[in-house]
């Protein structure tokens, strides 16, 4: 070996060993901002206020990373997070977690009274025509796990979560395209009313295959801007 060929090697080494990994070019990978806080799989987390993303449909989950960006949703680590990602990137992301099946927990058990349980309970499943609110099934689906293209699912979520959510509309803090339908729900909904619905949704296990029923197998009774009638 000649004395430049044994520089060379070991320069050679240095620079193979100060050459940084490249990441895999996966989704699952681009996503990991997303699953620190939601899940590897977006399955949520024991944190009451990062829900599950997993099984959503892909048009509301692109929805709500839309309005995130926009600021018709405010929640600052989101809203940083997506502020420069176009709408392509934003729909892969949405078709990624849409497509994620990871199982779903076993509810925690209610601590409410049974009355407070069963107001919820009519709420979400019959509504109360005498204030024109619409029960819940109507537009979330029998089994809660939403419609395509762009109805969620409200099965496998925490009780503060939805609390938070019907607070935001309530309130004007969280907004949708116009009609936004779950706006004008919200502010008919009392105190006493939204801790009754979200503790009962909040107890309801996933159905046998928790899936999104089909696009327009259900007449929903409100327009909404980010439903197509």
């Amino acid at each position: 070996m000649s004395a430049a060929q044994a520089q060379t090697k070991p320069t050679e080494q240095a620079h193979a060993q100060q050459a940084p990994l490249k990441a895999p070019d996966t989704m699952a990978e681009r996503v990991r901002g997303c699953t620190a806080c939601h899940g590897v799989h977006g399955q949520g987390t024991d944190n009451d206020y990062f829900p599950r993303l997993a099984g959503k449909p892909a048009e509301y989950l692109y929805n709500q990373l839309v309005n995130f960006r926009d600021g018709r949703r405010k929640y600052p680590p989101m809203n940083y997070l997506l502020t420069y990602l176009n709408d392509d990137y934003l729909k892969e992301i949405a078709e990624h977690f849409s497509a994620e099946r990871p199982p779903y927990p076993t509810p925690a058990k209610p601590t409410l009274p049974a009355a407070t349980l069963a107001r919820g309970k009519q709420l979400v499943t019959q509504g109360d025509p005498s204030r024109k609110l619409p029960a819940c099934v109507a537009c979330h689906g029998a089994g809660l796990t939403g419609m395509q293209p762009a109805i969620p699912g409200l099965v496998g979520l925490h009780a503060d979560y939805l609390s938070a959510q019907l607070g935001a509309w309530r309130s004007g803090n969280r907004h949708a395209k116009a009609p936004d339908c779950m706006h004008d729900i919200a502010s008919k909904l009392s105190d006493e009313d939204v801790t009754a619905v979200t503790a009962w949704l909040a107890a309801q296990p996933a159905p046998a295959n928790p899936v999104p029923a089909p696009a327009r197998s259900m007449k929903t009774p409100l327009a909404c801007g980010s439903e197509p009638q």
